[in-house]
């Protein structure tokens, strides 16, 4: 089969596409040919050796993919040849061999059946983004029931699943995400106010149009300079859901601003869920959004021979979900 691989742990850009064998599934396990893998920035993290994962080199990247079952190994009933599946979230694309491959196999145990009415791109590159926003709008005790969520890269997958599982929840959104086109979009998915975090008045903005409210719950996927601003728009017993740091590290970060309103910061990791609990947290997220009839979003599908072009997709900020297309 075709697949990318990398064999060194220097960096996304290092990956080749090349000829390796077919896997062969074992006890539990099916076997996927795949139509379609979504990209995530766990994927590149992992490449440049910044993930806690190290796995046995050379390795195939590719968490999130949909397609459809060509194979089973002993024990796997339920999966029929022929039938359409997508991974949820666990060891694939991690410590095993991922879906950036025109075949993947997967532990029985991590398959989903694909949603009815959604494309194989949408249940392709849903589970990982909407486990994880579950799990960062749902892992604090008393949280308000109608929240203040204030979402930081609220145009990526993170992003988008926060906020369509948020306002499906009862919760007031607020984004910030750079570019004034996305601003538009996300307020059809039902953003109270979109921010540009460029803008030197953001703040006063939101301060403005909050009122007496403050920020309950701040979902960071974006880290750097934007985190101390986060903290700053806080109200009392205030959280933060660390999700990713696409802007690097906090530079300069004074931990006094948590003490006198009591800032709690929690980071989010799909990883510590056991399986039963990822399928407890994706089956909440459907119900969700069945709820509002919200659907995964996709920014752009590559060919498969330009996963380096689709990488380059995600790191300059696209509105959703950037996938590869395996095969027909």
């Amino acid at each position: 089969m075709k697949a990318w691989v990398i064999e060194r742990l220097d960096g996304i850009d290092k990956a080749r596409i090349t000829e390796v064998s077919d896997p062969v599934p074992s006890k539990g396990e099916v076997l996927l040919r795949l139509t379609c893998a979504a990209l995530n920035p766990a994927d590149r993290y992992l490449a440049e050796g910044q993930y806690p994962a190290k796995p046995p080199l050379p390795h195939i990247l590719g968490r999130d993919g949909c397609g459809v079952i060509a194979g089973f190994g002993p024990g796997v009933e339920d999966h029929p040849i022929g039938q359409k599946r997508a991974i949820l979230r666990g060891e694939t694309g991690v410590s095993r061999w991922g879906t950036f491959a025109e075949l993947v196999a997967v532990p029985a145990e991590s398959l989903i059946e694909v949603p009815n009415g959604w494309t194989d791109e949408q249940a392709g590159s849903a589970s990982l983004v909407y486990v994880t926003a579950f799990q960062a709008l749902t892992q604090w005790e008393n949280l308000p029931p109608k929240a203040v969520v204030l979402v930081s890269g609220a145009s990526g997958g993170v992003g988008v699943a926060s906020t369509q599982l948020g306002v499906a929840m009862g919760h007031t959104l607020i984004g910030l995400s750079r570019g004034s086109m996305k601003h538009e979009t996300l307020k059809s998915m039902g953003m109270a106010l979109v921010l540009d975090p460029a803008d030197p008045q953001w703040r006063k903005t939101l301060a403005e149009f909050l009122g007496k409210r403050k920020v309950d719950l701040a979902i960071d996927s974006v880290g750097g300079t934007l985190f101390p601003q986060l903290i700053a728009t806080l109200g009392d017993h205030g959280r933060v859901s660390v999700v990713g740091r696409l802007a690097g590290e906090v530079p300069q970060f004074n931990t006094a601003t948590l003490f006198f309103r009591r800032i709690r910061i929690g980071g989010v990791a799909v990883g510590a869920y056991t399986n039963q609990e990822s399928h407890q947290a994706w089956a909440k997220s459907l119900e969700l959004l069945n709820k509002t009839g919200a659907r995964p979003l996709i920014d752009q599908v590559f060919p498969f021979d330009q996963l380096p072009a689709a990488f380059a997709r995600l790191a300059s900020g696209p509105m959703g979900k950037v996938l590869v297309r395996c095969s027909q």
